[in-house]
């Protein structure tokens, strides 16, 4: 698999966090770790035991495993998950970009390939893409992920899958915490979480108001988010409620940088993005609604939900302005049935989505000194209308899946259908062309595996995947030789999956799941910038991605130790990029080498945690010309279950990148420009420190 060759200063770091683990280690207290292998609800079904499933699939409670976060850093909520990179752009008019197995890692805005939900609730767009700038994670329980290809349950973008669960709800009638954060770069959190059962049913929700001046310059952050959910059972039928919303007045776009001015000062904000005022303001709720009855020895489950979006978007090269509004709902049926000796559990459902967006583009007037015929009006930031356009995507998918066990071997079958229809009705025709146009795409995504009980706490399974992916409406717009219409040339991307695994217990205290898998994609859809900041996209002819992943925690009296490795050895079979064949070169954007450690302790009156993260480097394009450095961060946090007494009060501080390091974040892929004026980098924050203060009515 290659070997893990780490830098002088990650070998200081590693060394740093091993004195720390073993200085507490002898510390007695509390063992608080968590009960192994817990039940997972991702795969569309009731909670299951992991041991029964034929894919590799993750789950991590991360204010347990990793407390005292302040709930605004994504990097810190899916920590510890393998396979899984976050590269945080500390851009807070831009997502991170999260990938699980190198899908996903060439995402331009939001979360694209991976399908992301909320207590089951799909958050991601019927044409692939997720925001997740409004995902409010102040009340998650628990991250569940597959880690890898899911479209026969899932259907487009199903890469890999992130469902986020919300913890239980308090036992008494009210309960209720308010959570203040403050620290570097001006940042400050304040939240109020309210919760509760009663007779009637339970509930839970918490709002939050979020500032701050970021580590870069031009990186100002305003937003308030908020989630309800409450629940109740009518008649036998349990139904849920669910609900959150964002509103983002503002967030600056410090923009990426060219490797002279990360060298010089990886602080700085491009210049372009500040001349241009690049920033976004956006809002944005959503709501679902779930029921869900028994039906015999099996369930019923039928949801429905709707959002709406509004975004204001100043780019260097336009202004976007978006009216958005989705649409969906589902139904599954699972059924034990009893059939040629064998036991069978039938799943079958249906999904339906819909996506409605009203875009409009403007000049951006902005560093404009003199009127133009695109900037008549000075100094007005919106100049001459240049796009109007109605974009729609529908879609309909339908999957069964049948689960076959006997003895200690479990057999399942699977496969689903998908229709996605993309519309545009182009309302802007005054400037010689119509872009209107529609085109229906089509995938059939089955799946098969075993997995095999050894013991009741060990079990190896094998199984082999499909995933689709359809371009989202903007990729299929942004034609790269600028002529009117849908790109009829754009097509899905395609993969299978390979895979054999192994997870359980041994000793009663070390805990393992490794993996290993093989996966073919054709038609990858591969992002290049057309200039102007505009962004094309194209199929590369074939790629292959090889890789491992390995997990493992145990503990020692009060100390929880807990480390990941990921291995990704992704390269392009077949591309010719214009002229030139890249077949051997690596696929951009993913570190070949990933590893994640922690050690915490836990007391009844506090805890104490360290980190030690580190990446392999990072090309920053297809043809493999430069690349960002590989860097180790390491983080340290504690806090208290009661101050100065008060068990009701309890204090965190804590400190990210403790050494210092200067390093890449996140790399903006196949940037424009050559190796030298490329803006590919993203620079991640020096160190920096927080505190929280916790005042709590009672245990939640």
């Amino acid at each position: 698999m290659g070997r893990i060759i780490l830098s002088r200063a990650a070998a200081k770091d590693l060394v740093c966090f091993g004195v720390v683990a073993l200085a507490a280690a002898p510390l007695r207290a509390q063992d608080t770790l968590p009960r192994r292998l817990p039940p997972v609800v991702v795969t569309r079904d009731k909670a299951r035991s992991p041991l029964d499933l034929p894919y590799a699939i993750s789950s991590v409670r991360p204010d347990s495993v990793a407390p005292g976060q302040p709930h605004t850093m994504p990097e810190q909520t899916l920590f510890l998950l393998p396979g899984l990179t976050v590269s945080n752009r500390n851009n807070p008019s831009q997502d991170a970009r999260i990938s699980i197995r190198g899908f996903g890692a060439r995402s331009q805005f939001g979360v694209r390939s991976l399908r992301v939900l909320r207590d089951g609730m799909p958050l991601t767009m019927p044409d692939g893409q997720t925001p997740i700038d409004y995902l409010d994670i102040e009340s998650v329980g628990s991250v569940e992920t597959i880690r890898g290809s899911a479209s026969s349950l899932y259907g487009n973008a199903s890469g890999g899958v992130i469902d986020l669960r919300s913890a239980p709800p308090p036992t008494a009638p009210l309960a209720a915490q308010l959570r203040m954060w403050g620290g570097s770069n001006a940042a400050r959190r304040d939240a109020l979480l309210l919760g509760g059962t009663t007779r009637f049913g339970w509930y839970q929700g918490n709002v939050g108001a979020t500032t701050s001046d970021g580590s870069r310059d031009y990186s100002r952050q305003e937003l308030n988010n908020a989630f309800l959910r409450a629940g109740t059972e009518v008649a036998g039928t349990q139904i849920t409620l669910t609900g959150m919303g964002l509103d983002m007045p503002m967030a600056l776009n410090p923009g990426a940088l060219t490797r002279v001015q990360f060298d010089t000062n990886p602080t700085i904000a491009d210049p372009l993005s500040i001349s241009k005022r690049a920033r976004k303001a956006a809002h944005q709720t959503q709501i679902g609604m779930a029921a869900q009855r028994a039906l015999g020895a099996g369930e019923l489950h039928a949801q429905v939900y709707g959002a709406g979006r509004s975004l204001n978007n100043p780019l260097t090269f336009a202004i976007v302005g978006i009216d958005r509004r989705t649409s969906g709902g589902s139904a599954r049926a699972t059924l034990p049935l009893q059939a040629v000796g064998l036991r069978h559990r039938v799943t079958a459902g249906l999904d339906a989505q819909r996506l409605s967006d009203a875009r409009k583009n403007w000049a951006n007037c902005n560093a404009v000194a003199t009127p133009t015929a695109s900037c008549p009006t000075l100094p007005v930031e919106r100049g001459n209308l240049t796009l109007d356009q109605r974009e729609t995507v529908v879609s309909f998918g339908s999957y069964v899946r049948d689960e076959i066990e006997r003895g200690r071997v479990r057999l399942t079958l699977g496969v689903r259908g998908d229709n996605t229809t993309f519309r545009v009705a182009d309302r802007f025709t005054s400037d010689g062309r119509d872009d209107s146009g529609e085109r229906t795409m089509k995938a059939i995504s089955p799946m098969s595996g075993v997995s095999v009980s050894i013991t009741p706490d060990h079990s190896v399974y094998a199984t082999a995947s499909t995933a689709f992916e359809t371009p989202t409406t903007t990729e299929l717009a942004n034609q790269p030789t600028g002529i009117a219409g849908i790109n009829q040339s754009l097509d899905p991307q395609y993969s299978t999956t390979f895979e054999v695994g192994t997870r359980g217990r041994v000793f009663d205290r070390l805990e393992f799941d490794f993996a290993m898998f093989a996966t073919g994609v054709r038609d990858e859809l591969i992002p290049f910038d057309i200039g102007s900041g505009r962004v094309a996209y194209q199929n590369a002819g074939r790629t292959r991605r090889r890789g491992a992943e390995g997990a493992v925690s145990t503990t020692a009296g009060p100390v929880t130790l807990n480390a990941t490795y990921t291995y990704s050895d992704f390269a392009f079979t077949n591309f010719v990029s214009g002229t030139t064949q890249l077949a051997g070169k690596t696929i951009p954007g993913i570190p070949k080498h990933q590893v994640q450690f922690s050690a915490a302790w836990r007391h009844r009156h506090g805890f104490a945690l360290v980190e030690w993260l580190a990446k392999d480097k990072i090309w920053v394009n297809d043809a493999n010309l430069a690349a960002a450095p590989g860097y180790a961060l390491v983080n340290w946090r504690a806090g208290s279950n009661g101050f100065f007494g008060l068990s009701w009060l309890s204090p965190v501080v804590a400190v990210q990148n403790v050494l210092d390091r200067t390093y890449v974040a996140s790399v903006a892929v196949n940037a424009a420009g050559t190796v030298t004026s490329g803006k590919f980098y993203e620079p991640g924050p020096g160190r920096t420190w927080y505190v929280g203060l916790t005042a709590a009515t009672g245990n939640w």
